[in-house]
């Protein structure tokens, strides 16, 4: 899926030099220092400076620690923020950051030699790190360190600047040291769907992450929190490791709690239409409409949220809700917005993955820590299930054991969907192919992506170029011939030419492929040798590029996809 809109951005020259090992009189020179003065953002903006008052200090979202920067580009203000350090001449040094938001610059002038620079196009709601390095001249005692973002775009976030080399003579910040493990975990406030931990707080912390089945679930200042979205009369084991700006400590001693065996659950999930629509939220602001879950047209049956991030633990996801890009959305919100539209009769699942996704399953932890976490978040938010747009491959034996654990977590009315590239479903041989099939009897739908692909051969043996009625309809035939059900066969098509780079296609053009797939009429020059009206319907990427068109995509294929046999 396509996250960001084409920019004719300047290109960003980065230096590659090597890291620097200096000898002399065959004596080691002294360790490296981080020369940069209050990185971490824990004094707030002590010893930067922003353009126009751009920035600001902020406790979340942060990579370590309690703060980070928070900068705001603004017409012709491109949010600059930066630090004069003290470095030694004739040295090199690395230059890093963690950043979040749409392109991020890093960069150093000043440097007595080439200047650098390095940027990003967008980290999403994730932590992205950027990096490069620099060479001082021979008389070069100081230099300034710089991020920004671009024009037009939404504010960033950066934590942990660090400019590490030769010590300068400036003097650095006190370096803390890793803080030791929680002692003191126990659990109380029992309830069907809740807990609340608690442990001795640890000198030296500046947070905690907290574990349940050894997946991290959350993190958090106070030394205690509770726990919610659990299931009633089931048993979590808990752990609890400190961090600070030296990293993270050991984790505690595990700690056991039940949750109370509650009354009825909430009952299944309501059930997807025969024929239904599909459309892919932006948890993040592009230049798309901003939406609320609420603001969702209801011609969409199944919403999928975009996207789940990654963690440090193999295959585990967290979601994290961009209210800052989403206008002040809050997570309570969301989270009644997720509950009305299922009372309204849609699925609303969270996708795991897009365009700049990292997750990957490549053995049986990592499925069974995908398995855990997502269906953690599917209790915390009131998710109906997920969906998989991994778009860099995947392993078919482990991701088949990854959702199979979901769904027997799950239960038979998870809404489970797919959304490859046209590469990917070109044989049954093929990871994603595999894998839909491999889950058949738990698979909702596979939405493929039938664009940003080039030309690609059809079920006939012949080449058809993206962007017509044949390239849908004959590159279907391959899933619909392939094993898969007709109901577990949609077409993906951009909601209007600002939602992917290539591909787009008229609402006519979708309307006339569902009608020569189901019906065996409006075809062009590709005709499938039988109909399959037991299509399931249409995707579009994405809800938000549909409402600043005007909504011309869903108000034209609902329609149809409603209509269909």
């Amino acid at each position: 899926m396509n996250r960001i809109r084409s920019l004719a951005l300047l290109g960003a020259a980065t230096l590659a030099a090597g890291g620097l090992t200096a000898l002399a009189s065959g004596t080691a020179q002294a360790a490296d220092v981080n020369v940069v003065r209050n990185g971490g953002f824990e004094s707030g903006l002590a010893n930067w400076s922003c353009s126009g008052g751009s920035g600001a200090s902020v406790s979340s979202p942060v990579f370590a620690g309690t703060g980070a920067l928070r900068a705001a580009p603004a017409g012709q203000d491109n949010a600059r923020c930066s630090q004069t350090v003290t470095v030694k001449p004739n040295s090199t040094y690395t230059l890093s950051t963690q950043v979040q938001g749409s392109y991020v610059y890093l960069g150093a002038t000043g440097t007595g030699t080439q200047d650098v620079s390095t940027w990003t196009p967008g980290s999403g709601a994730g932590w992205q790190k950027l990096s490069t390095t620099f060479s001082t001249g021979p008389n070069t005692t100081q230099v300034s360190v710089w991020t920004h973002g671009w024009y037009g775009q939404t504010p960033y976030v950066i934590d942990e600047f660090s400019v590490v080399g030769p010590d300068g003579g400036g003097g650095t910040d006190p370096g803390p040291s890793i803080p030791g493990a929680p002692a003191g975990t126990a659990v109380s406030g029992q309830s069907a769907s809740a807990l609340t931990l608690s442990w001795n707080a640890v000198g030296g912390a500046a947070g905690y992450h907290v574990y349940q089945d050894g997946v991290r679930v959350k993190s958090v200042t106070d030394a205690s929190t509770q726990i919610t979205g659990l299931a009633a009369a089931t048993s979590y084991a808990f752990q609890v490791s400190a961090y600070n700006a030296a990293g993270e400590g050991a984790k505690s001693a595990p700690v056991t709690g039940t949750t109370t065996g509650g009354g009825p659950g909430p009952g299944p999930n309501p059930s997807v239409p025969k024929h239904a629509l599909t459309g892919y939220w932006q948890n993040f602001n592009n230049g798309a409409t901003v939406q609320k879950l609420s603001d969702v047209s209801n011609e969409y049956d199944i919403i999928a949220v975009s996207f789940a991030d990654a963690t440090t633990t193999p295959g585990a996801i967290t979601f994290n809700l961009d209210s800052a890009g989403l206008n002040g959305y809050t997570v309570p919100q969301f989270k009644a917005d997720i509950a009305a539209k299922k009372t309204a009769g849609k699925s609303v699942i969270l996708s795991i993955g897009g365009e700049k996704g990292t997750i990957s399953v490549n053995d049986s932890a990592s499925a069974n820590n995908l398995a855990n976490s997502a269906w953690a978040l599917m209790q915390e938010y009131g998710f109906n299930g997920i969906d998989i747009d991994l778009e860099n491959g995947l392993n078919p034996t482990y991701m088949t054991q990854a959702l199979r654990a979901l769904s027997a977590k799950a239960g038979p009315s998870m809404v489970l969907t797919m959304a490859p590239q046209t590469i990917d479903m070109q044989s049954t041989q093929g990871g994603y192919f595999r894998t839909a099939l491999n889950v058949k009897d738990i698979l909702t739908v596979v939405n493929m992506q039938y664009y940003n692909s080039g030309a690609m051969n059809g079920c006939d043996g012949k080449v058809y170029a993206q962007g017509s009625v044949d390239f849908l309809t004959a590159l279907a035939c391959i899933q619909l011939e392939g094993g898969l059900d007709p109901s577990q066969v949609g077409i993906g098509v951009p909601a209007s030419p600002s939602g992917a780079g290539s591909g787009y296609v008229s609402p006519a053009i979708v309307n006339n492929a569902l009608d020569c797939l189901a019906r065996g009429t409006n075809c062009g020059s590709f005709k499938p040798s039988k109909t399959y009206p037991g299509l399931r319907g249409a995707m579009t990427w994405s809800t938000n590029w549909d409402a600043k068109a005007g909504s011309a995509w869903s108000n034209a294929v609902g329609p149809k996809v409603h209509a269909l046999p």
